[in-house]
């Protein structure tokens, strides 16, 4: 996961990065987390999802993507 939250938030050497949330999805209970990294002009987060070969992706399971809903916190 610290490959992906690299890649996709590119966080400074020296910014914070937090797991601000992590839980079950509704539908399916699979795992995800949301990660979130601050810097001076702003934070930046997203939602990581687990497959079921053992893999973090930042979109859900496509047994999942049919039951897709806007989170709160994506607005």
């Amino acid at each position: 996961m610290r490959f992906l939250v690299e890649k996709w938030l590119a966080p400074a050497p020296s910014a914070a990065v937090h797991v601000t949330e992590f839980s079950r999805t509704r539908m399916g209970g699979r795992r995800y987390v949301h990660v979130e990294t601050s810097a001076a002009n702003g934070s930046r987060g997203l939602f990581f999802f687990r497959h079921d070969d053992g893999c973090w992706c930042v979109f859900p399971p496509t047994g999942d993507a049919q039951h897709l809903y806007a989170h709160p916190r994506a607005a």
